[in-house]
């Protein structure tokens, strides 16, 4: 039995006018993993998605899903996945639990497994109290939910997330995000595409980076990580400081304002260094962040390269 959730072999689409929309693309998702394809607008990510869910048919290539060729046996590929597009595509006029019936009956669930896995995931989702209002009286962000709900109706393996929690505020994102690893960790296998690139890093076990329809990166994601050169770290200082203080640093240190500085390190650098060095001067440490996303300093290296 295959061990990968996906897998994609020499994938490829051009369309009319020779626009080449994916170029001989490969990668390999392992069952379980969550993953990340990330890329620039019009890398290639959506048609990808597509031709994984037959939406776009590819011009060359393999594509499997839980080992099936989607060629080969599509109807039995397709029962394994579960895709929320970056659009909403549930008739607006039915209520929540209508919307989640219907695409239940679709895969000709029993009434009980559907009424069972209906409550569960409007429940989890945090949707249960809007099960009768019309999708079209729900938020943007409760719409996003419903539709991952939708996925997931049929206990997919493989869930493909296109842009999930855009035009999501921040308390449903952080929710979501917390919905999402617990199903992971139940053995749902992950794909997520996202411009917020501090959600592929805080969910994502390894990752792909297209542009241009190529895929220029495949790595884990610490492994990534661990490729940057320097990082750039905020301090917010309890008392005010006194430029003296710093000026004979070690480390690249600026003062943004009175309480706050900003200290570059590089690789044979330590976070400990750096608290020790402060400490020993008396500057005192309310809070600390990165100046920037981490993967999104890597992400812009590797894409305008």
């Amino acid at each position: 039995m295959s061990e990968n959730a996906l897998k994609i072999e020499n994938l490829s689409k051009i369309y009319p006018g020779d626009l080449v929309a994916l170029n001989n693309i490969s990668l390999e998702v392992k069952k379980g993993d969550f993953y990340a394809l990330l890329g620039p607008n019009g890398a290639g990510k959506s048609t990808t998605i597509g031709i994984i869910s037959s939406l776009v048919t590819k011009t060359s290539g393999l594509v499997e899903l839980m080992g099936i060729d989607i060629d080969v046996n599509h109807s039995k590929a397709k029962k394994n996945l579960g895709v929320v597009g970056q659009e909403v595509n549930f008739n607006q006029f039915e209520t929540v639990l209508q919307i989640l019936e219907q695409q239940a009956g679709y895969f000709g669930l029993p009434r009980k497994i559907i009424k069972e896995r209906s409550e569960y995931y409007l429940r989890n989702l945090g949707l249960w109290d809007k099960r009768k209002e019309q999708g079209r009286n729900l938020s943007g962000g409760m719409k996003r939910r419903l539709m991952v709900a939708k996925a997931l109706i049929n206990n997919p393996d493989l869930l493909i997330l296109d842009e999930p929690t855009a035009g999501v505020d921040i308390e449903l994102r952080r929710s979501l995000w917390d919905f999402l690893i617990e199903i992971n960790n139940n053995g749902t296998t992950i794909i997520l595409t996202t411009h917020y690139l501090e959600e592929a890093e805080k969910l994502c076990k390894n990752i792909s980076i297209i542009d241009k329809g190529e895929i220029v990166k495949t790595s884990s994601m610490q492994s990534l990580l661990r490729e940057l050169d320097t990082e750039i770290f905020i301090f917010d200082l309890k008392d005010e400081i006194d430029s003296k203080s710093i000026s004979n640093s070690p480390f690249e240190i600026k003062i943004l304002d009175t309480y706050q500085i900003s200290v570059e390190i590089n690789k044979s650098q330590s976070l400990n260094e750096i608290f020790g060095y402060l400490n020993e001067n008396n500057l005192n440490i309310l809070s600390m962040r990165n100046e920037t996303n981490r993967l999104e300093e890597l992400f812009l290296d590797l894409t305008e390269k």
